[in-house]
């Protein structure tokens, strides 16, 4: 993937707080949270401990109820969606491709919707098939695809506009080890050679301590733990 230009993204909460009143209770509670540009953090922790909405108020699916999230400075409670997302990626732990498209044609369509030239959009989405491996395979639909392909086609789509940001959610949750070393290393290179800021929600012991990057713990809507390379031990602990 060809560099993003040389501005990355820095990620700024300030005591944020979510509550979904039908579920009746706080997602997120007084969540204050810095990111540096071009950093690696991984979210963690058990399922319904925020880290899911705390990734949505950053690509603006949700809004907080108070305080404030900045993305590059911005605001993004004063920013149109389509807009913030543009300098991002995002990737789900569902695939979400368009099943009547094949392997080229969803990578492409993230550069179409941006009115890209018709020339760069294929350039850009030759050179993301090589990144993920499926060169070979991109006349392929995705049912013809296995599912760590599926995912990587995913992946492709979202880098497809060179992002700043990357914010993965559960991105390997549905693969099998093989397939999520195979997700790890394209998003690694990406992060190494790009400088692109990465924010990672996973409930993988072995990934996050393969990595040792940030750990950032939620508990009950809460930051609990933030720790730069430490061991990660799946039960609520971090250590040094």
């Amino acid at each position: 993937m060809p560099p993003t230009g040389g501005i990355d993204i820095e990620i700024l909460l300030e005591h944020v707080s979510k509550r979904y009143a039908q579920a009746g209770y706080a997602a997120l509670e007084d969540v204050s949270l810095h990111i540096d540009s071009g950093s690696w953090v991984f979210l963690v922790g058990a399922s319904g401990m925020g880290k899911t909405t705390l990734l949505k108020l950053l690509y603006r699916e949700e809004l907080a109820d108070s305080g404030r999230v900045l993305v590059d400075g911005n605001d993004v409670a004063q920013m149109p969606g389509s807009r913030l997302r543009r300098s991002m990626g995002i990737i789900f732990q569902t695939f979400r491709l368009l099943e009547k498209k094949t392997a080229f044609e969803n990578i492409a369509y993230g550069a179409e919707v941006l009115a890209m030239p018709p020339d760069e959009v294929r350039k850009r989405t030759r050179e993301i098939l090589e990144l993920v491996g499926l060169a070979n395979k991109a006349g392929r639909m995705p049912g013809e695809l296995s599912g760590g392909e599926q995912q990587r086609v995913a992946i492709g789509r979202a880098l497809i506009n060179r992002p700043k940001l990357i914010v993965a959610d559960e991105p390997t949750g549905d693969l099998d080890p093989e397939n999520s070393d195979r997700v790890i290393q394209i998003l690694d290179t990406v992060h190494r050679e790009h400088n692109v800021t990465v924010l990672f929600a996973t409930h993988a012991v072995d990934i996050v301590n393969r990595l040792q990057r940030r750990v950032v713990r939620l508990e009950h809507g809460r930051v609990v733990s933030d720790a730069l390379g430490g061991y990660w031990a799946g039960n609520g602990e971090e250590t040094e």
